[in-house]
Formats: C-alpha cells, sequence, structure tokens
C-alpha cells in the first residue's frame, strides 16, 4: 500500500490558485465554501455527522485564503477536515470537465448516477459506500451492499469494508471519505472491482487514476445563489433539484492523459507568468519576498506530481495511445 498521505498532499499541490474565503456555511448536510470573486464557483463537502460546540474558530475564516483552509485536510478535527475539502473543491474547478457526460438536475437526481450505470449493474454484487437517501430501489436489481458509518435500515457497518470490497464487481466509493481518512483504504480494498468516486465533496482533478479509480462523478455548480440557499437552510439532497448537476467522466488511459497534458500546460503558463513578474519584482529594487512566491513554490510541486503522474500512464499505455 502507498502512503496514504500521499492522496491528500497530490490534492493539496494540484489545487494551484488561490482565492479569499467570502462566505463559509456548515450546513446540516453540507458545507459551502464561496470564494471572494465571481469567476470561481463554490465548493462543496460533506458535512460532519456529528454537532461541536467547541469549535475555536467560527466568525474568523471570512477573508483567509482558501489555501490556508485547505491545508486543513490533514486535520483529523472532521469539521476541519470539511471546511478543507469544500475550500478544495473551490479551487480544483480551474481543471473543467473534460470528456464528461452532465446529467440534468431535477427531482431524484442524486440518484443520477446509480441510473447512468443501472444497466451494467444488473445482477453484479455492488458495494455503496455511505447511504444515498432512496438507495433501496435498486436492492431488487443489483445485490447491493451498503456501507455507512451510521448504519440503518439495509445498511452495514463500514468496518464490513474489510470483508465485502475485495468480492465486489463494482464499488461506489462517496467522496466524503477523503475528510474522514477512509479513502486510501477503500480504493486499495476495491482495486479488482469497477470503482466510481462519486458526490458533490469530490475535487475534479486528474489523479485519481493513481488510486484505482475507473469513473468520477461529481457536481457542477449550475445555481450558486439557489445553492447557497439551500445549503443554509439545511438542505440535502434538494441540492440537485437545480443548483448542481452531477458530471461523470470515465478514466480511461487517453482521457486522463489527455487531462493531465492539459493541466500540465496550464500549469507551465502560469509558471511562466509568475516567474517574469518575479523577475520584474527584483529588477525595481524590491528587496522583500515576492508576494506569489508560494504560489509559485505550490505550481512547481503540482508540476512535478503531474509529470510523474504522465509518465506512470505512459508507461503503462502510452504504446496503446
Amino acid at each position: 500500500m502507498q502512503d496514504p498521505r500521499h492522496c491528500y498532499e497530490m490534492m493539496l499541490d494540484l489545487t494551484m490558485s488561490d482565492y479569499r474565503c467570502q462566505q463559509l456555511v456548515i450546513g446540516l448536510v453540507w458545507t459551502l465554501f464561496v470564494p471572494d470573486t465571481p469567476l470561481a464557483r463554490p465548493g462543496l463537502a460533506m458535512s460532519p455527522g456529528t454537532v461541536s460546540r467547541t469549535l475555536t474558530w467560527p466568525g474568523e475564516l471570512q477573508k483567509q485564503s482558501a489555501r490556508e483552509l485547505a491545508s486543513w485536510i490533514h486535520s483529523w478535527n472532521s469539521h476541519e477536515a470539511s471546511v478543507a475539502l469544500a475550500a478544495i473543491n473551490c479551487l480544483s474547478q480551474h481543471y473543467d470537465f473534460p470528456e464528461s457526460i452532465r446529467l440534468e438536475p431535477g427531482p431524484g437526481c442524486n440518484l443520477g448516477v446509480f441510473d447512468y450505470f443501472l444497466p451494467e449493474l444488473r445482477g453484479k454484487k455492488v458495494a455503496v459506500i455511505g447511504h444515498y437517501p432512496g438507495i433501496e430501489a435498486y436492492q431488487s436489481a443489483m445485490q447491493l451492499t451498503v456501507l455507512e458509518r451510521q448504519p440503518a435500515g439495509i445498511d452495514l457497518p463500514d468496518t464490513a469494508s474489510e470483508y465485502l470490497l475485495t468480492d465486489a464487481d463494482w464499488v461506489f466509493i462517496t467522496a466524503s471519505s477523503l475528510a474522514n481518512k477512509t479513502f486510501p483504504r477503500l480504493a486499495e480494498l476495491a482495486a479488482q472491482a469497477t470503482t466510481v468516486l462519486m458526490g458533490p465533496s469530490l475535487p475534479w482533478l486528474p489523479h485519481w487514476h493513481e488510486f484505482g479509480i475507473d469513473y468520477l462523478a461529481g457536481v457542477e455548480v449550475m445555481d450558486p445563489a439557489s445553492l447557497f440557499d439551500c445549503v443554509t437552510q439545511g438542505g440535502g439532497v434538494r441540492i440537485f433539484e437545480k443548483s448542481v448537476a452531477y458530471r461523470i467522466a470515465e478514466l480511461t488511459p487517453a482521457c486522463s492523459m489527455n487531462w493531465l497534458k492539459t493541466a500540465i500546460g496550464d500549469c507551465f503558463a502560469r509558471r511562466s507568468q509568475l516567474n517574469r513578474a518575479m523577475e520584474r519584482w527584483y529588477e525595481n529594487g524590491q528587496s522583500s519576498r515576492f508576494p506569489e512566491y508560494a504560489e509559485l513554490e505550490g505550481i512547481n510541486r503540482g508540476l512535478s506530481h503531474l509529470d510523474s503522474s504522465f509518465k506512470r500512464l505512459w508507461d503503462a499505455h502510452g504504446q496503446d495511445q
């Protein structure tokens, strides 16, 4: 097993933009990071299933850097990790949605991903990490197992994943597993299955193939205003009615390599721009550190990850493209 921290370090290194926090909402179901620019869409993550009266930072996060909040992804405090994942999701949206299919929003669309894959799931052993409201409707179509940290109804406790995932044909992993740190192990257990990493908590980044993920099913924010209203008023699945739409992408080697090439080109262009700005900064007699130096360092780390990811794919599949 590779170092599980690799997943989190890579997420941070590939979120190279930065915004300030205009509003942060920790709702009953969703945590929402709203950036201080209309050029970026808000970022979502699932809120922790428990409440806390002892958080030390409420009222102090406005205007903080998204990248600073994103660094909380290493935290074992569940609220900090959810805030971090929402910030990462805001920052990661500049990668856009290459070669993806959009599922139109509407009532019941929280289950749209399962409807999309249903023809391939019939009769198969299907494990779903995380309870999606209404998932019971698929019991008659497949051999369905639902694994949930707080089980109810047909759910099994998430500890059963150690026994069941290695035998599944398909595994749907909720992206909230990134915040609670269970994702690396779940992905390892599901290595022999067709895997889908899904949910509003998913950062849309070009490296999930490294963890054996076959499909991404993240969301595109369609209506930021209605999303804000729904989250702040305790909404759960209602965000799928008009606020967000699922996007599904198959991570074929060709798709992943094209995505990585685009990301490398974008990062290289931004690095060149920052290098020129840094040269002008010091040529003008400035003695203090270049203001965007931290971003430049982050881009260099991100380029290293992107290049390594592309090389692994090329070594394995380049001759087939």
